[in-house]
């Protein structure tokens, strides 16, 4: 696929995107960081509509379009016609009829880009194209991070086949687990899925499950950890119990292995203190700092193609 082909109209989740785009999103992220020069998206207007809170996603997505050179809107729900109960295709159909080229949307409910979408499929128009970028929808789907981490590991790793990757944690409400899941098992990783029953999601395809932590880290090469929730295990299971049986630690880490997490991360809890100071953690870091390169490719491709 040569740059110029690289045109995407919306990003709903993985599962809407080939292999062959995949990859060379990837790649184009990586040319970006490597030097590459950026088509620049001087003139696009993009509102980023967050309603739920969010420091990675959101500044790596500002940070994106600054570079790009397109104008920043940040939409504010409690101040938007929304609060007073207009619809959201509604919304985003004024945002079209005012100028803006995209929306980035995160949102806590599920399949809302789908069902805007599926609107314009049943014969609503919007005032004029404007495309819609998922920064993660309900506990579904978040394809901009998996992208990022896609990134991530290839800068680690030639060649994905054969790769094993353990994803711990509450794996049952997240879409940073489920998105991976779909793009990484693609490319030929083999994934376990570490979790108490109460974070187990057993409709996942290409997972095997595993309940001892131990034993599933014997042959990894990248160990995926998810924020723990304290509300989600209350009344389940002590707190302290879930800890000692499945947090990540400078005792039970592979030495040869990369450990990444989408974050926030909560401190001595799915991972010690001690393990995200090591040399270890430095790949979290190297995650944020590849999603502004990543949301780049991304943007291009939707605001209007790289034609550089």
């Amino acid at each position: 696929m040569t740059i110029s082909a690289l045109k995407l109209e919306h990003l709903i989740d993985i599962k809407s995107l080939d292999a062959e785009v995949i990859s060379r999103i990837a790649e184009r992220a990586l040319e970006i960081k490597n030097g590459a020069k950026p088509s620049l998206q001087a003139g696009k207007h993009v509102a980023l509509m967050f309603f739920e809170n969010s420091t990675r996603t959101r500044f790596s997505f500002e940070m994106a379009l600054n570079r790009l050179g397109a104008s920043v809107y940040n939409f504010e729900t409690s101040k938007s016609s929304l609060s007073k109960g207009e619809d959201f295709f509604d919304t985003v159909n004024n945002l079209a009829a005012i100028g803006f080229d995209a929306c980035i949307i995160r949102t806590s409910e599920e399949r809302l880009i789908k069902r805007t979408l599926k609107e314009v499929e049943n014969g609503r128009e919007f005032f004029k194209n404007i495309a819609l970028i998922n920064a993660g929808e309900g506990t579904s789907a978040h394809p901009t991070q998996a992208l990022l981490d896609f990134v991530t590991i290839k800068e680690y790793f030639k060649d994905l086949i054969g790769l094993n990757l353990v994803i711990t944690g509450d794996i049952r409400h997240s879409r940073v687990a489920k998105s991976n899941i779909e793009l990484l098992s693609r490319f030929g990783v083999n994934i376990k899925c570490v979790a108490p029953e109460y974070f187990k999601d057993e409709t996942l395809k290409n997972v095997v499950w595993c309940e001892n932590l131990n034993e599933a880290l014997e042959k990894a090469d990248i160990v995926m950890a998810l924020r723990i929730q304290k509300e989600r295990i209350q009344g389940i299971i002590e707190f302290e119990d879930y800890i000692k049986k499945y947090q990540l630690n400078e005792n039970n880490f592979p030495k040869n292995c990369i450990l990444m997490h989408p974050g926030p991360v909560n401190r001595d809890v799915e991972l010690s203190s001690g393990l995200l100071n090591s040399k270890y953690g430095e790949t979290i870091l190297k995650q944020a700092n590849n999603g502004v390169f990543t949301r780049m490719a991304i943007l291009e491709a939707i605001l209007g193609g790289c034609d550089v």
